[in-house]
């Protein structure tokens, strides 16, 4: 079996027959919406998706091939796709999320013309989508991968508000453009509505917490035990496990995130598939980074996580962005240090705790990082 370790295209996975977990069915779901957000922690999955959805909306049909898409979709039409992915901008240098901006909307503008009294880069944008739409006969698909990272990266410093504001012009495009538009998407680890980034255009659908969605990133158990039970067996021998006990293992350790009150467990999908690449079992996600963001909102102070698990909270509390050291909450959930774990119905409160036992030291580590640039 071949693990797609640190591969997000979609297209490399299937044409490199590496192991794809079938989630072409609530692609297919998604992809009926208008404009969507959907927030996840980092090492999700979120760029195979935009990966995904750049492929289906692209009618590249033969990738589809033997997936549950395939007998969803029967028309396979090619939309004029524009796909903007920050992770690789270092957005703490000033001008530079406009000059990737400006990188993006002139390659577009060669496919599909410029007008010269069109000047900023929204109102660019807009005559491109416009365009788009009026040449091929599709409305236009947009995928914005990591779209909070320009702010991000810039925390608590004066460049934050001089990329918000670019940003929520930019992303305005969207309300303005709205008849050319088939279809949006925005993922990111955080909302940021509370500061009026969306506030340019129409409140996206936040499917963050919808719970026909929950599955859409990351493993299910029902997916772990059908798509890797021999390789669990193997692992089990290999380490000297039972089968059971392996899965009990599998579970403490990446197992245990809940994103919506339906409460479906969800495995950590980069750590399940370095774990069974390796044949062991280790700190995967936490050893592949640190939030700078996160070690820079809480240097210098004590998370009491005791105190912050102890009580139910309604859902506005941890699911819009607040950049609080003082009450950190909303960004230890955002960021998969915490998920839900419990949910009221009668009280609509939720409670919140560690996932699972590898956060659990990752949020040791984490603190310890952030204490060390203060000490």
């Amino acid at each position: 079996m071949r693990y797609p370790i640190s591969i997000q295209t979609f297209a490399t996975i299937r044409n490199g027959n590496y192991v794809y977990v079938d989630k072409t069915d609530l692609v297919y779901r998604l992809a009926q919406e208008h404009v969507c957000f959907l927030s996840r922690p980092r090492r999700f999955g979120k760029s195979l998706l935009i990966s995904t959805l750049d492929a289906y909306f692209s009618g590249r049909r033969e990738l589809f091939h033997g997936l549950k898409m395939e007998a969803l979709e029967d028309k396979w039409d090619v939309y004029p796709v524009f796909r903007i992915d920050f992770a690789k901008g270092r957005f703490d240098l000033a001008g530079e999320l406009e000059k990737v901006l400006e990188e993006y909307v002139s390659s577009w503008e060669t496919i599909y013309g410029k007008c010269d009294i069109y000047t900023t880069l929204s109102s660019r944008f807009q005559y491109v989508l416009e365009q788009a739409a009026a040449r091929t006969g599709h409305q236009a698909v947009i995928l914005i991968d990591e779209y909070d990272k320009p702010l991000l990266d810039v925390l608590e410093e004066d460049l934050e508000n001089v990329n918000r504001s670019i940003l929520k012009d930019f992303y305005g495009t969207f309300k303005a453009a709205d008849a050319s538009l088939r279809f949006v998407l925005l993922t990111g680890v955080t909302k940021f509505s509370q500061i009026t980034v969306f506030s340019g255009f129409n409140q996206p659908n936040d499917i963050s917490m919808d719970s026909r969605y929950d599955a859409i990133c990351g493993i299910t158990e029902d997916e772990l035990y059908s798509v890797f039970g021999e390789v669990i067996s193997e692992m089990a021998s290999k380490l000297n496990y039972t089968v059971e006990t392996m899965k009990a293992e599998l579970k403490k350790q990446y197992d245990g995130y809940h994103f919506s009150n339906a409460l479906l467990d969800v495995y950590n999908p980069f750590s399940i598939i370095n774990a069974f690449n390796k044949m062991d079992i280790d700190n995967y996600w936490y050893k592949s980074g640190t939030p700078t963001y996160l070690v820079k909102l809480l240097e210098g102070h004590h998370v009491n996580m005791q105190k912050l698990t102890s009580r139910p909270y309604e859902s506005q509390y941890f699911v819009d962005y607040r950049a609080d050291a003082e009450n950190p909450l909303a960004m230890l959930y955002q960021s998969g240090y915490l998920t839900i774990k419990g949910y009221d119905r009668h009280y609509r409160e939720y409670t919140l705790d560690y996932p699972n036992v590898e956060v659990r030291k990752g949020f040791v580590a984490l603190m310890a990082e952030a204490n060390k640039c203060c000490s």
